[in-house]
Parts: structure tokens; C-alpha cells; sequence
């Protein structure tokens, strides 16, 4: 048992897919998985194993922004051997040609961010996605026929500024779009040397100021988790 989960050791997956919302992991746990078992719920940020296709599987919420998913990451990869770990999450677009509802298979984070550096000595202000997860979601999503973009990801610590414009950093990387938690989840793999992979649907567009509505969220990101599910499978079966 961690500071921040209670669940038991033996009780969290080597897999485990990571939503910010609660919530969310509760429909996946709930709606997607086979005899779901609510293992934490400290602090109300819940999680749940059960078996998808028979395989089993762990999701959980890491909560908004690095300092966060840093926490979550860390103690699944240290107190609990979680070997993989895919986020689950939305991203707001920089890259006009992004559509609501695509999904983003992160290449890498670039961030502003101090975590890496502070937690780990890490001064790159760009880290890759850890182990081969990115490459076995590119595979799954072709399989299935599923559309997909590749590319980087601006890992952002501010939702709100007077600062007007898109990031230098992020147009510098040409990052597609902009969310808050890949960077520390990359860094915290990379120096457990664990796995980590992030999958985003595109639910705003920043330029055109349009976003998904409330009501449609839960549709809207299906498909997204039903592709981590996939690619969990995929690699648990390897």
C-alpha cells in the first residue's frame, strides 16, 4: 500500500490504463471490463482491475496536471511493479488541420515544465514516450482500421494565462496539441525504466474556439479507450 493508493500488493495490474477524471476510470471499470473491483478509493481518485477479453487490467485516475500523474505514476511503478502505463485523456488542438473527436498517439512531450529536472535531474525539455507501447498502438490502430495521428504533444502546467498565442516551446516541436500531464508520466518511466504511452482525443480547437459539449464527452471517448483496451490486450497477450 502507497501514500496515495490504499489498494493491497497483488491487487493493480502490470497494466494500467490512467484517465485524469475519477469518473472516467469508473465508466471504463464499469461499462468496458468484465467483473470490475474497486481496489482504492483514497481521495476519491478511484481504481479498479478486472478483465478485458479475459486479460487482466487496472484503471485509474491520475488527477489534472504533472505534479499529479507524477505522484500516481511513481507509486504504480515503484509500490505496486506496474510495468505499463497508458494516459487516457483529452487535448486541446494547436494544429488546424485536427478535427474534434481525432485521437493522438503521443510521440513525445515537450514542456516548460520544472518536474522532470526537479524530480529526476532531467534538464530535456522534450522526453519520448517510454518502451514500445507507441509503436503497438500504431500497430493495433492500423489493424483496426482506426485513424490516427502521430506526433508531439506540448505537456502544458497553465490553464489559464494572459499570455497571448501558442507557446514558442510548443511551435518549436510543431506539437499538434496541447494537454498537462504526458511530460511527467515520460519522465517518471524513463527513470523507473517502465513503460508509458499517452493517447488523447482531441476535444477542443483552439483557434476556432469549438469545443465537445458535456453531453457528448462519454461517446465522444469511447473509441479512445476501447484503442487502450485494445493495445492492453495486444501486449498482454505477447
Amino acid at each position: 500500500m502507497s501514500i496515495h493508493i490504499s489498494a493491497k500488493p497483488g491487487e493493480i495490474a502490470p497494466l494500467v490504463l490512467l484517465p485524469g477524471d475519477p469518473l472516467r476510470a469508473k465508466f471504463i471499470a464499469n461499462e468496458l471490463l468484465t467483473n470490475p473491483r474497486l481496489v482504492s478509493e483514497t481521495r476519491n481518485c478511484l481504481f479498479y482491475t478486472g478483465y478485458y477479453k479475459n486479460k487482466q487490467i487496472s484503471v485509474g485516475a491520475s488527477g489534472m496536471g504533472c505534479p499529479s500523474i507524477g505522484i500516481y505514476s511513481y507509486e504504480l511503478y515503484t509500490e505496486y511493479q506496474v510495468d505499463t502505463i497508458i494516459r487516457i485523456g483529452t487535448c486541446g488542438a494547436y494544429d488546424p488541420g485536427l478535427r474534434l473527436f481525432d485521437l493522438i498517439n503521443v510521440k513525445e512531450a515537450v514542456s516548460e515544465s520544472t518536474f522532470a529536472l526537479h524530480a529526476w535531474g532531467i534538464h530535456d525539455s522534450v522526453i519520448e514516450c517510454q518502451g514500445d507501447v507507441y509503436n503497438t498502438i500504431n500497430t493495433v490502430a492500423a489493424q483496426k482500421g482506426w485513424p490516427l495521428h502521430c506526433g508531439a504533444i506540448h505537456s502544458s502546467d497553465v490553464f489559464y494565462s494572459n499570455q497571448e498565442g501558442f507557446s514558442p516551446l510548443a511551435m518549436q516541436h510543431n506539437c499538434l496539441a496541447v494537454e498537462m500531464e504526458s511530460f511527467a508520466l515520460f519522465a517518471n518511466a524513463k527513470h523507473c525504466g517502465k513503460n508509458a504511452a499517452c493517447l488523447l482525443t482531441v476535444s477542443d480547437l483552439i483557434a476556432a474556439k469549438q469545443k465537445i459539449s458535456p453531453d457528448e464527452r462519454e461517446k465522444a471517448l469511447l473509441p479512445m479507450m476501447q484503442l487502450a483496451l485494445e493495445t492492453a490486450h495486444h501486449r498482454i497477450i505477447e
